[in-house]
């Protein structure tokens, strides 16, 4: 009974603290949200024990606004996954606050700042977005500050027992170096971010087909959501060489299960995503390009039947990339582009197609000018650097590192469960 009435006390602390809360961020006008004091019968209701997690409570109030702010990012989830998080986040934040961890004003606004500017967002504009689906700014705040500090005490708790030899790097490495080869069978799934609010949708519905994907629920997503041409079939992409594949989706690969899926990328107007179906080992060896040389000819009316015609006679006239001069002679001279770059100078969107292609290949996948320009893309050539990059070898190093610390932090979690005095009425 002492554990149930601390518990409540604390609840009513935390609801004491909500209009305080939201004037530090100058929202409490906005959000509209002082009528809660005011309900003393709807509160006591709105905020009833669904959980006890040790000397804690998960009230329904908190249940509700979780599974409603996760319907809005396009992440909607069952009241049980979303009361198992809640009770997690419980655990969680009693390890942190033991050891003094939190965040002050500052840095909670910081972090609210990064957290909204994923989907290219003002934090006013993130916020205001939640009130006006009933999600008040005290639910947001807390989640991201939660996620925000137990991020920082894993790595401060397992950093030391994260560490990656010199010889696990190698290994990685032989993943896309010189010294050997796989290649990956992937599947892609493009959704539209020409705008703030469209990038925000996307993301949201970005992690909602994340969510306990499989191979065939990535496949409907795609033929449903992708803007890509790829769409028809299901986003099946053929076996691309992982050397081949533009870095941050190269080591994103490299983590991956058959099945798992990446984490978004940005493209630029469009967000990719990419499950990893199947993995092999080959013969070759598959490095990662130096440099890429690729010729872009832009043809006016996007996917439109003409534009694609126009492409098709292109293709039938062209084998290499200097071809493409004849066919743009005459015209202004930006409708042609032809470049030597390193892949990290490429844009995402156009690294991502050449990664498909072979020299002398074609991908008329893409567009420009909100989707009025087409553009002939072909690769010229990938020129390979025999050493290994210093670079790289970091990049694996942090990728092995991260993915390290967050096996350790989510077997910390499952103990804590464990040993929790946790009781659900």
């Amino acid at each position: 009974m002492r554990t149930i009435r601390a518990g409540l006390m604390s609840i009513t602390r935390r609801a004491a603290r909500l209009s305080p809360g939201l004037r530090r961020l100058g929202l409490a006008g906005t959000l509209g949200l002082a009528v809660l004091p005011a309900l003393p019968a709807l509160a006591q209701n709105m905020f009833a024990p669904v959980a006890y997690v040790n000397d804690q409570v998960v009230t329904r109030f908190e249940l509700d606004q979780r599974r409603q702010m996760l319907a809005v990012l396009g992440a909607p989830t069952t009241e049980k996954a979303a009361l198992e998080a809640l009770i997690e986040e419980r655990l969680k934040d009693e390890v942190a606050a033991r050891v003094g961890m939190s965040l002050n004003d500052e840095q909670t606004a910081a972090a609210i700042r990064e957290f909204a500017a994923r989907g290219d967002l003002q934090p006013e504009q993130f916020l205001a977005l939640m009130a006006r689906n009933g999600v008040s700014a005290q639910t947001v705040r807390d989640y991201i500050t939660s996620g925000t500090i137990w991020r920082e005490y894993a790595r401060a708790r397992f950093r030391q027992k994260a560490t990656v030899s010199e010889s696990e790097i190698d290994r990685a490495l032989q993943n896309q170096g010189p010294s050997g080869g796989l290649r990956v069978l992937l599947s892609e799934l493009f959704l539209p971010a020409r705008t703030p609010e469209e990038r925000a949708q996307s993301e949201a519905l970005a992690t909602r087909i994340a969510q306990d994907a499989t191979i065939g629920s990535f496949a409907a997503a795609a033929r449903e959501y992708s803007v890509a041409p790829s769409r028809e079939t299901g986003g099946e992409m053929d076996w691309v060489p992982i050397g081949n594949l533009p870095g941050p989706l190269r080591a994103s690969v490299m983590g991956l299960k058959p099945g798992e899926v990446t984490a978004p990328l940005s493209t630029g107007n469009a967000i990719g995503m990419f499950q990893l179906r199947a993995v092999a080992e080959t013969d070759v060896p598959t490095p990662a390009p130096d440099t890429i040389r690729y010729a872009a000819y832009y043809i006016a009316g996007g996917h439109s039947p003409e534009a694609l015609k126009r492409a098709a006679e292109v293709q039938a006239r062209v084998d290499t990339c200097d071809d493409l001069y004849a066919v743009a002679k005459g015209q202004p001279e930006s409708t042609l582009q032809i470049d030597s770059l390193s892949p990290s100078q490429i844009p995402q969107d156009v690294a991502l197609e050449l990664a498909k292609l072979d020299p002398g290949e074609v991908s008329t996948a893409l567009t420009r000018a909100n989707g009025q320009t087409l553009v002939f893309l072909m690769l010229c050539a990938r020129s390979f650097d025999e050493a290994t990059d210093e670079e790289a070898r970091e990049q694996v190093r942090q990728e092995l590192i991260v993915n390290r610390i967050s096996a350790l932090a989510d077997s910390y979690v499952a103990e804590l469960k464990a040993d929790a005095a946790i009781v659900i009425p």
